[in-house]
């Protein structure tokens, strides 16, 4: 689940990490409010007008904006509020801002004295531990950083075991070049920063860039966090930041019908039960010379209901040319399965406008071929892969 800037810079805050103060607005005039509390609260004159919108590089779209004076707060946020936000982690048409931070400005003109640092922690799934990342080059993307100057960028394991120790804590802030007080203060922020991801159960923690002020204190300007779905259930806190706005309502809704769905660029549906065989169903297609439209795991339940909603979720995306129907009849039956494909396909109507092809393994399995196939539907039934790939191929056509 990712989180917008604001509410991953209050999960910092809550760990003691030092962060650019800022208050949300969703209209202008709430903008205007908020830049007058912060001039009241931290004295700043100039204000940082940032889009919140699940997406990096905000700031070449346009999304970050410096305002010297309220006029300007409420003339820039105004024009913001509404507007799509084309980043490059977006797609063409951009996503929609409903919400900005007005978050006080912590540069000040001529000053020499502040540095930029890049720090995100992972996991590596490779090791099975978590990865502190680090560079001395804050405010860049860090993929143009890897590829053009990797010596610049460091990482250091954690043993999950032992935890975020002392010392690596000290060598993080000695290979950022860091003294004196700024040194001491760059610990403290990692071993918040590592505490932070650890007890939110995140997946990522990326704050680039991480501000050493001209006085020595480290802070967060910008806070990316994603939070592990799996563990939302004790994470209660959490689970209520989520924005469904800024997700795929495809994937929203088949989530609230129990359904692991998620949305892919293709032209042919698949509808599979068990992880493993949805894989291998979305290769057969790519073998058939399709794209997979999607991921969509039915579970081992699939009556004529569930199937009906999976129907229709798939068909939502106006790309679907074909629909793959991949279900092992282990547990449920592959009988059962027809029956459910055939009365869910008949109460579809008109909305069933693609040709199904469908391959039920397991118990019943010819029972189920027999089914499908004297339906007198456009439905075309398979008992191999090869065959099923062959049938996907000959409606694509």
């Amino acid at each position: 689940m990712n989180l917008h800037e604001y509410q991953g810079k209050e999960i910092l805050a809550s760990f003691g990490v030092r962060i650019q103060r800022g208050i949300v607005a969703h209209n202008a005039k709430e903008a205007v409010d908020a830049a007058k509390q912060l001039t009241a609260e931290t004295g700043t004159g100039w204000h940082v007008i940032k889009a919140q919108v699940h997406a990096g590089g905000r700031g070449k779209g346009g999304g970050v904006k410096i305002a010297k004076n309220l006029k300007e707060v409420e003339e820039i946020a105004g024009q913001m509020i509404g507007m799509n936000l084309i980043t490059p982690q977006t797609s063409a048409e951009g996503k929609k801002v409903h919400q900005v931070l007005i978050a006080e400005d912590v540069y000040y003109p001529g000053d020499s004295e502040t540095s930029e640092f890049y720090v995100s922690v992972v996991l590596n799934r490779g090791t099975g531990k978590n990865m502190i990342m680090y560079s001395t080059e804050g405010g860049m993307d860090i993929e143009e950083v890897a590829e053009s100057t990797p010596h610049l960028i460091f990482t250091e394991e954690i043993d999950p075991s032992t935890g975020l120790l002392p010392f690596q804590a000290r060598k993080i802030a000695f290979n950022l070049g860091l003294s004196g007080t700024a040194f001491k203060e760059m610990t403290k922020f990692i071993a918040s920063l590592y505490k932070a991801y650890v007890e939110s159960d995140s997946n990522m923690f990326e704050i680039n860039p991480v501000l050493k002020t001209s006085d020595d204190k480290i802070m967060a300007v910008d806070a990316k966090v994603s939070i592990d779905d799996n563990a939302l259930y004790r994470r209660k806190q959490y689970s209520e930041m989520r924005d469904l706005r800024e997700e795929n309502p495809i994937e929203v809704e088949a989530g609230a019908l129990g359904l692991n769905y998620v949305d892919l660029d293709g032209n042919v549906g698949c509808m599979v039960n068990g992880a493993g065989l949805a894989m291998a169903t979305m290769d057969l297609i790519k073998m058939a010379g399709g794209e997979p439209a999607n991921f969509l795991d039915v579970g081992g339940t699939a009556d004529a209901k569930r199937v009906e909603e999976a129907f229709r979720i798939i068909l939502k995306d106006k790309g679907v040319k074909a629909i793959l129907v991949n279900i092992f009849g282990g547990i449920v039956r592959c009988d059962r399965v027809a029956n459910g494909i055939v009365e869910a396909y008949k109460n579809m109507g008109d909305a069933m406008n693609v040709p199904i092809i469908v391959r039920l393994q397991g118990t019943n399995a010819e029972i189920a071929k027999d089914i499908i196939d004297n339906s007198g539907l456009e439905v075309h039934s398979a008992v191999q892969f090869q065959e099923a790939a062959d049938k996907v191929k000959a409606v694509l056509a």
